[in-house]
């Protein structure tokens, strides 16, 4: 008997009660149930993108003349709305699920051959029409690089020319101010900060570049593949048709893969993917924590910049004020570095001709680009473009760091330098003075040779 606010469905397996109001069936129920385990679902980018794949089956099933204009159209109307945003809802089921993603599958063939046979007046059947010539084994490895692909497109690859503009403007704003150089978090020669800045804008850009060379992979699509690679029940000229489709739909160069099974078997590309992911927040982390040393203090640090105040710092300790974006940047690196660790080990998840983590990968991969995106854009809003220059305390540092000394090498040499850095350093005095009384150079030699300003153009002096 029907429960109420329930309505009986059926599958394959049998009969099944379904919410009443639910624009999906018996499969997608069945997996509800199953797996009630994290109450993560998969991210709406990927939903909208499976949405995306099926509208581009249904435009090559109709050139091929697989199905009538009618029923494409509809799966194609419903398809859009899912893409706009609509019906996100109705895609209940968890990340961790069967590896092949199939429920995350049948749950987008379902929903999409309800509202589509309202649409048209026809019965149109999830499995024989709307996901006709695939398989969820190429289905959702085909959305995992759509996607990823649309959302680097879209959001990362803009954040990251935002930042790399950011950072290029401020580096040639300070390119004059000098400030001492460090290394193991020790005074050593002197640097600007228009340089210190230029160094993470073209760390920023290398990243950009490993993703670019990396997209080009990832444009590549296993649609077609159908089960284990073969392409049954396929038409020869159907991956070519569905990477038109979603190329002309998007505007980035979707292509068949070379050889589908490749896309199935394993996600080598999703994995490389990360791996550029990972290494861009490697470069954040840095960034966010060469920051986070500069403007500490205000008194008992470093204190050579002072961020933008955001926020109060402390629940006990009024007035104290945080590096907060900063230290967001940090964590969202630190979560990108996990994902990719989990992406690591479901791309070693390839057992003979399927890959059997794909929800797994598709969730991390898009939080990655996603985390990476929003990251990026606070840091240089937040932090890169605010942050104030204190000159007087860079000014003091760089006047007694008696590191200095190492320009006077070629003239006095190593031995001589040691023990005049020694005597500054203890005695808390420039450098210039020291030289003054342990050399028998002049002060006018020693300005010039000490000069921080020429000391950070290189060269010999």
């Amino acid at each position: 008997m029907t429960k109420p606010n329930f309505r009986t469905e059926y599958d394959s397996m049998g009969e099944l009660q379904v919410p009443a109001d639910a624009l999906y069936g018996a499969q997608t129920q069945r997996a509800v149930d199953n797996f009630p385990i994290s109450g993560l679902t998969m991210p709406n980018t990927f939903i909208r993108a499976l949405a995306l794949v099926k509208y581009g089956c249904a435009e090559a099933n109709l050139k091929l003349g697989l199905i009538d204009q009618k029923k494409a159209h509809a799966i194609q109307s419903v398809a859009e709305k899912i893409i706009a945003g609509d019906y996100l809802q109705h895609f209940p089921i968890d990340v961790f699920q069967t590896g092949s993603g199939t429920s995350t599958n049948m749950n987008a063939n379902e929903v999409i051959a309800n509202l589509a046979s309202t649409e048209c007046g026809e019965n149109i059947h999830p499995n024989d029409h709307v996901n006709m010539s695939q398989s969820s084994n190429d289905v959702i490895p085909t959305t995992i690089h759509v996607s990823a692909s649309l959302e680097i497109s879209q959001k990362l690859i803009p954040a990251l020319l935002h930042l790399i503009n950011t950072l290029e403007i401020r580096a040639v704003e300070l390119q004059s101010v000098v400030k001492t150089g460090r290394t193991h978090l020790m005074d050593a020669m002197p640097l600007t900060l228009g340089q210190e800045l230029g160094t993470w804008k073209d760390q920023i850009r290398d990243n950009l570049n490993r993703i670019n060379e990396s997209l080009n992979r990832l444009h590549a699509l296993p649609q077609g593949g159908t089960a284990v690679g073969t392409g049954i029940n396929a038409h020869p000229d159907f991956s070519i048709n569905v990477a038109r489709a979603l190329a002309e739909k998007t505007g980035i160069a979707f292509k068949p893969m070379t050889n589908p099974f490749v896309g199935l078997a394993s996600q080598d590309t999703a994995v490389e993917m990360s791996g550029q992911l990972k290494t861009l927040a490697v470069t954040l982390m840095k960034i966010a924590n060469d920051l986070r040393w500069m403007n500490s203090g205000p008194l008992a640090g470093l204190s050579e910049i002072e961020l933008p105040a955001l926020q109060p710092g402390s629940s006990i300790m009024p007035g104290k004020i945080n590096p907060v974006i900063p230290e967001a940047v940090a964590m969202v690196c630190a979560q990108v570095i996990g994902n990719d660790s989990a992406i690591t080990i479901g791309g070693q998840s390839g057992n003979f001709q399927l890959n059997v983590m794909l929800p797994l990968i598709a969730y991390n991969l898009l939080q990655s680009i996603e985390l990476l995106s929003n990251a990026a854009r606070q840091l240089a809003d937040k932090a890169i473009d605010g942050f104030q220059v204190k000159l007087e305390n860079i000014q003091l540092a760089v006047n007694l760091n008696p590191i200095l000394v190492t320009a006077l090498n070629r003239v006095i040499g190593y031995e001589k330098g040691a023990a005049i850095a020694k005597r500054a350093y203890a005695e808390r005095r420039p450098v210039l003075e020291v030289a003054l009384e342990m050399t028998d150079l002049s002060e006018e030699q020693l300005k010039k040779l000490l000069d921080p300003t020429l000391l950070t153009q290189g060269g010999i002096g």
